[in-house]
């Protein structure tokens, strides 16, 4: 089943910790995002595989965007 991480906030992309194949665990660094000078880290909803990456460093999101696809 595959599962969209969505952005919790509007902000700007400081880092992505994962790339397409990579294998996570539930609670596992996905990305940060940084809005108004606080960071904060986005985790992956479910084990599974990243399956897309959605973003880049640098890019803005809005709240509920998507930012990167597991399938688990």
């Amino acid at each position: 089943m595959a599962e969209d991480v969505l952005a919790p906030l509007a902000g700007k992309v400081l880092s992505v910790a994962v790339s397409v194949g990579d294998t996570v665990e539930e609670d596992d660094e996905v990305l940060v995002l940084e809005a108004m000078k606080m960071e904060t880290v986005v985790y992956a909803p479910l084990d599974g595989e990243v399956t897309a990456l959605a973003v880049k460093v640098g890019d803005q999101v809005e709240e509920d965007d998507t930012l990167a696809t597991i399938n688990g």
